[in-house]
């Protein structure tokens, strides 16, 4: 089965990712990543978060948001002490992102009740060795 195929068998278009479809997914994922940080991270966690925002910031698909995301993260750098200081962090960021594009900001204070911890039963949420569309992994 192609691409194609799976796309619109999930009811999803087969045209191109538009820049709003992206910046949305991308804040999803990261919101949820943020649900999902510790309260009393590890020194490790605390660097990967931190690598893994900087990564985006110069490897996200569009190159005019990559700068502008460059240029937010130069002025707020990634807080990652702790699970509220990631996720208001977060929120803070997202909001200055909103303001500079016409959006409307969020209430940080609710953070949490919008994106709360995700429910994944331990074994769904493994991938070694699962099989994709591919094969394995």
């Amino acid at each position: 089965m192609a691409f194609g195929g799976i796309f619109t068998s999930l009811g999803k278009s087969s045209t191109p990712v538009t820049k709003e479809d992206l910046g949305r997914a991308t804040w999803t994922f990261l919101h949820t990543l943020a649900a999902q940080y510790p309260d009393n991270p590890t020194r490790q966690q605390k660097k990967d978060v931190k690598e893994l925002v900087q990564i985006l910031s110069r490897m996200y698909p569009c190159s005019e948001c990559a700068n502008h995301f460059k240029e937010v993260l130069r002025s707020n750098p990634v807080q990652s002490g702790s699970h509220a200081e990631f996720s208001q962090w977060l929120c803070h960021v997202h909001n200055v992102v909103n303001r500079s594009i016409g959006k409307p900001v969020f209430p940080c204070e609710r953070v949490d009740a919008r994106w709360g911890k995700l429910e994944c039963e331990q074994k769904a949420c493994e991938i070694i060795g699962s099989t994709s569309i591919f094969g394995k992994i």
